[in-house]
């Protein structure tokens, strides 16, 4: 009779229209509106993590800089480096400015700017970048390159192709004997240029002398002749003396006239005009050896003719006693050639090189001094193989050294008496954030991925996905992404410019003021002291695990801590190393151990992800543990990647402290997609499970379990509803709180609904199409934070307003607070601080994590 009367107390359900300002929804709906300036947000990192292939210096202004980084995030700086700060429109859709291909500015107006993003938009700049506008412009999709007349900026020309996708356009022979059998892409143009003579307000498209499979990666304009102008392409040099109408191939005195890059040098005093290129690497079978061509070119001609300035940049690859750079030989030779892999290579052609060129794909001059060039090369992604990842020369290329030196094959010494019969040091120079310890234990592996130089000569590289930078001509190189707070705390704080997946944030932790960020790629971190770090209000961070341990879990999904003894952390890992395991540490992070893997799966540990999430340790019982295992996994990166194969989706639960694990859906419909769970906070054995709409569109809901997840059943929801992506409950009133909608649902699919009868009934207090999160604030029930996703951008209900929102009354009003948050649209986790009512935190897909204090405070979040 009591199970009887339970089943009708969750199917009777009766829906109660909450007093929703319609007015202020629906102007949310219909138009882009301002965040308020009751929250302001700063990103405290930590710094980069994934892919930067762009970057831009201001050519007049040292203290400006721009950075585009993979995770779609842009950013600018105005004091040289010291901070960064998002160049998107934080109150846009989130879509805009993402993965910026190329920016530029006047030489006259240094105000005025131009840049092109990776959707083929053209953006325009009249405050230095720190604020774009969209220009009319009629190109469609990507374009590479920008370039102003530097003798006049109403002159202006767009480059069309995909050439600095370098993760993805490898060339081979093939590719160099015939352009057209390279990579192409539908989402880019090729075989023109485009020419603006009115500051870019209307372009003219032109052909003449280009192939239609042009592909640029550099345009320049002779400032001694601005009608003459050289580019640089997939399939050649290209020369104009009509500034930029017609065109005619160059290349005279390169080997295969297949240029990687272009740069310039300038006298305005002398009127000295240099131009210089990386060649193509290019390996030709020469009995059982390979003969190699390539290497470093300038022109003092305006590009007519090219001189080979190589000196000794060659290198013996008999010398090179590095395992991993011997296989990268044979891999850049099989790729180049088209053989099957690098055995077949080593196998055809068993005789090292004894002068081989590496795959260089960056150069820069100092303008300061045209005998100062460097070079560069992109070991993972580029098939490139020799140790050093920046190549320089002081005497304008008569000789070469390796620059930038990371780990162990330098810090070894084996291949020291080759290296110091080339005049060229020995030992690492390169310094490091978190990732230290590890870059010191490994090979380069990773390679540059991008290099510029400003006015001064400081050139700016990426590595090992970090900022480094040198002001001393290359003698050492630092990373710019984050502060240690005291020299050798390995606490850092980060400068505004992460590119790190943030991922769940833990703010209990059983220790006051510990609080765990679990991130992407870069593993896990916990708060730390500022020590005397001159801004209070700053998150110092340092990580516990990943890098700083010896493969240690890199990609970690969710967090909990033993709720009986604080130095019992348990993490879950949804790619990479330990992907599928359940993870312990005994001693409050310092060392881990897999006990158990839940989610054992054969398969590719990088590319393919296994998502998980809401991990859950029962405060009375902790032997019961649970988390999901989301089968449409919404608000994750790359979603779509489950493996092949892979079933356990659903609820997974523990009794023996998650030495073994078991599926616990019983009760759920067949091919649900659990997105989250959430134990009652006054009853251990009841949890709520929410259901989101499944990939083929299989309907979401509410699930509850009240026997500790043996098994589960309907609770009656408003019909409308048909993705329920959150649930959480106030632990202080009891009420239940659901994020809803989809995609391309429709606008009353939506919304934040409350129920403060143990979902009897629901009243909508939020009105938004697509709700990823919603929660309450463990210090003020009437403190909500919310997170608006971004519906689809053409088939999705209001694609506007995507977002951090905050009501401060129990939901009776709202304020949209975006302010410095540059992916409104990425927002993965948002929350109240549990201890104080003026700090929130959020985590977002590709730009870490950020602190937002409520307008007027004084004290920083950890300050008594």
């Amino acid at each position: 009779m009591k199970k009887l009367l339970l089943l009708i107390a969750l199917t009777f359900s009766i829906v109660a229209h909450a007093q929703l300002d319609k007015k202020y929804f629906r102007k949310l709906q219909s138009e882009q509106i301002e965040s308020t300036d009751l929250v302001e947000w700063t990103q405290f990192g930590p710094g980069m993590s994934g892919y930067c292939e762009e970057f831009w210096c201001h050519p007049t202004n040292t203290d400006v800089m721009f950075m585009s980084p993979d995770m779609y995030n842009t950013y600018g700086t105005w004091d040289n480096g010291k901070s960064w700060h998002t160049i998107k429109d934080v109150d846009g859709t989130g879509v805009d400015m993402r993965r910026v291909q190329s920016i530029t500015f006047s030489h006259q107006d240094p105000n005025f700017g131009l840049a092109i993003d990776v959707r083929g938009i053209l953006y325009q700049s009249n405050n230095q970048g720190r604020s774009w506008e969209v220009m009319p412009f009629e190109g469609k999709g990507r374009h590479s390159e920008l370039a102003v007349d530097p003798t006049n900026d109403n002159i202006w020309y767009m480059g069309a192709g995909d050439f600095w996708n370098v993760k993805s356009n490898h060339r081979t022979k093939a590719s160099l004997d015939d352009p057209a059998k390279g990579y192409q892409y539908k989402y880019a143009q090729y075989g023109h240029i485009y020419k603006s003579t009115n500051k870019g307000k209307t372009w003219k498209k032109i052909k003449k002398g280009l192939p239609e499979t042009l592909d640029v990666a550099k345009i320049i304009v002779d400032p001694t002749k601005p009608k003459n102008i050289i580019m640089a392409a997939n399939s050649g040099i290209y020369l104009s003396k009509d500034g930029g109408l017609s065109w005619t191939l160059g290349g005279k005195g390169l080997p295969n006239n297949s240029p990687r890059d272009l740069t310039s040098y300038y006298n305005a005093k002398t009127k000295d005009f240099v131009l210089y290129l990386v060649e193509q690497t290019s390996f030709t079978p020469e009995g059982k050896t390979i003969k190699c061509t390539g290497g470093v070119y300038s022109s003092t001609d305006h590009g007519k003719t090219w001189k080979n300035i190589s000196g000794n940049l060659a290198v013996d690859m008999n010398k090179i006693s590095s395992y991993g750079g011997r296989q990268k030989y044979w891999r850049s030779i099989a790729h180049w050639l088209g053989l099957k892999n690098d055995k077949e290579a080593k196998k055809l052609y068993p005789e090292y090189s004894t002068e081989v060129y590496n795959v260089l794909n960056r150069i820069v001059v100092n303008p300061l001094n045209k005998d100062e060039i460097y070079i560069s090369h992109n070991t993972k992604h580029d098939k490139a193989f020799l140790p050093g990842d920046v190549w320089k020369t002081n005497d304008g290329g008569k000789t070469w050294i390796a620059c930038a030196r990371t780990g162990r094959y330098w810090s070894k010494g084996k291949d020291n008496a080759y290296w110091q019969s080339r005049n060229n040091p020995t030992k690492p120079n390169t310094y490091y954030a978190h990732l230290q310890k590890e870059q010191n234990e490994r090979e380069e592996t990773f390679g540059n991925r991008f290099m510029q130089i400003n006015a001064k000569g400081d050139v700016i590289i990426c590595l090992e996905q970090q900022v480094m930078r040198t002001n001393n001509g290359g003698d050492s190189w630092n990373q710019i992404d984050d502060y240690e707070t005291e020299p050798g705390s390995n606490a850092w704080v980060g400068r505004g410019g992460s590119n790190l997946p943030g991922r769940f944030i833990l703010t209990e932790t059983g220790i006051k003021d510990r609080y765990f960020f679990c991130s992407g790629e870069h593993g896990l971190w916990q708060s730390a002291s500022l020590g005397k770090f001159a801004d209070k209000k700053a998150v110092a961070v340092t990580q516990i695990e990943g890098q700083v341990n010896h493969k240690g879990a890199t990609s970690i999904s969710s967090v909990a801590v033993h709720p009986n003894n604080p130095d019992i952390i348990y993490m879950l890992m949804f790619r990479q190393d330990h992907r599928g395991a359940f993870r312990r540490s005994m001693d409050g992070g310092k060392t881990w151990e897999d006990i158990a893997k839940p989610l054992a799966h054969d398969s590719n540990y990088s590319m393919q992800h296994i998502f998980q999430y809401s991990l859950t340790i029962d405060p009375e019982n902790p032997d019961n543990i649970y988390f999901v295992v989301m089968r449409n996994a919404i608000t994750e990166v790359s979603s779509q990647r489950a493996p092949k194969g892979f079933n356990k989706f659903g609820v997974m639960k523990s009794t023996d402290g998650g030495f073994t694990w078991a599926l616990a859906n019983t009760g759920l419909p067949n091919n649900c997609s659990v997105h989250r769970i959430v134990m009652d906070p006054k009853n251990t054995s009841t949890l709520y499970a929410a259901v989101n709409e499944g990939k083929n569109g299989e309907p979401g809901g509410l699930f509850i379990s009240t026997d500790k997840a043996n098994s589960w059943q309907a609770l009656k929801i408003p019909a409308q509803i048909k993705s329920v992506n959150n649930v959480f409950i106030d632990r202080n009133t009891n009420d239940i709180f659901l994020a809803c909608g989809t995609q391309t649902g429709l606008l009353e699919e939506g919304g934040i609904w409350r129920s403060n009868n143990k979902g009897k009934s629901w009243n909508k207090i939020f009105d938004m199409p697509y709700i990823w999160q919603v929660e309450t604030s463990p210090v003020n029930p009437d403190i909500i934070t919310v997170c608006v996703a971004m519906p689809h951008e053409k088939k999705g209900a209001c694609p506007i307003n995507p977002g951090n929102y905050v009501s401060l009354d129990g939901g009776k009003n709202w304020n949209k607070i975006n302010h410095n948050l540059g992916q409104p649209n990425t927002i993965v986790d948002f929350k109240p601080d549990p201890y104080r009512e003026d700090v929130f935190w959020c985590a977002l897909k590709g730009s870490g994590w950020s602190i937002g204090y409520l307008k007027g405070t004084k004290k920083g979040w950890s300050e008594k």
